[in-house]
């Protein structure tokens, strides 16, 4: 049974590999098409050009870090090293099961993370750098790589312990919980994220009275869309890159300009690109992903709530011990795959 269970697992990882590369493809076949006629004179060719380059290269980044990931997961699972990191921490650290799954997991993702980290470091200062993007000093890398460890630590470690607590304490009807738990923390972020975390990476101030202002206003206004809080960012200070995004629900819903599309775009074009952000909400696209991810997260945790006594778990990855952790990031391996796939497929499609 958990040889079978194994070769689903990789099965899922490998098909999931496979789709992205091809989907990729699909994309990258489409690279070399000339700027349509209906275009000549309002895209510059060069512009053109070296975005054609730059996803090029991207891609094929893409495809290197892609493919380092899953050879090693897939070493992990032909050398036992998900059981070998359970048995070290359970003989030398702690058999307790809250703090057995945050070491277990902690030290995972932490490894990956280094492992990464080259990779990271390649992206940002070769190929951003290459074609002008970058703005990001090292200062800033490290203390933003210090920062993602201490926030991950601090609300990825306190949301596994609660998980943990709950099957430890319902058992198989845990899921029921940990879905109410889960579900009202994203919707949570969804509402507070740009308030909580945004600032400890980025400067977000109120966009000042203006021309610019008075448009957008003007313009939300046209649209039926009561709009108060406008934010302009330092994303100049990671990149030239100019971007603009809405996030927040209800009275908490803001829209948020990088400083780089600011000083770039005139007060029309950067309406223009408001107009793409305030169409999300008017069309529940917001709404429409909060829903589709808290239904992702109840069947997700409906079936490990289903499969959480199952030894089969914990074997497939090698290990006789069956621990809750073990058998939660087999399951996950599956589940997350699956989802994965659905969103290459619909980011495609649509």
């Amino acid at each position: 049974m958990h040889t079978t269970l194994l070769y689903i697992i990789i099965g899922f990882l490998v098909f999931d590999y496979i789709l992205e590369r091809v989907l990729d493809y699909l994309n990258a076949s489409k690279r070399n098409s000339p700027i349509p006629e209906e275009l000549t004179g309002i895209y510059d060719a060069a512009q053109y050009e070296k975005q054609q380059n730059y996803e090029k290269e991207t891609g094929r980044f893409s495809f290197i870090t892609s493919s380092f990931s899953l050879a090693l997961i897939l070493l992990m699972f032909a050398f036992g090293g998900f059981a070998i990191l359970d048995d070290y921490i359970r003989t030398e650290i702690t058999s307790q099961p809250i703090l057995l799954a945050l070491c277990f997991f902690g030290i995972l993702l932490f490894i990956s993370d280094i492992l990464n980290t080259p990779f990271s470091i390649y992206s940002t200062f070769v190929i951003e750098e290459k074609f002008g993007f970058n703005k990001t000093t090292v200062k800033t890398f490290i203390f933003d790589k210090i920062k993602s460890w201490l926030i991950g630590a601090l609300i990825g470690g306190g949301l596994l312990a609660a998980i943990i607590w709950l099957i430890t304490l319902y058992n198989t009807t845990f899921w029921i919980w940990a879905w109410l738990l889960v579900g009202g923390f994203m919707i949570f972020m969804a509402m507070f994220y740009s308030n909580l975390i945004v600032p400890l990476f980025n400067k977000q101030t109120p966009l000042e009275d203006g021309t610019l202002k008075d448009a957008i206003q003007a313009f939300s206004q046209k649209a039926g869309f009561t709009l108060s809080n406008i934010f302009v960012i330092d994303g100049s200070k990671r990149s030239t890159k100019a971007n603009a995004y809405f996030t927040g629900l209800g009275s908490k819903k803001r829209i948020v300009l990088f400083d780089t599309l600011k000083n770039e775009l005139t007060d029309n074009e950067i309406v223009a690109v408001l107009a793409h952000e305030i169409g999300h909400y008017k069309h529940k696209h917001t709404l429409s992903m909060i829903f589709i991810s808290l239904f992702q997260t109840g069947v997700m945790f409906y079936i490990l709530g289903r499969f959480i006594n199952e030894p089969s778990l914990s074997l497939a990855l090698g290990s006789e011990n069956h621990s809750i952790h073990l058998g939660t990031h087999s399951f996950w391996n599956v589940v997350q795959s699956t989802f994965i796939c659905n969103k290459h497929v619909y980011k495609y499609i649509f």
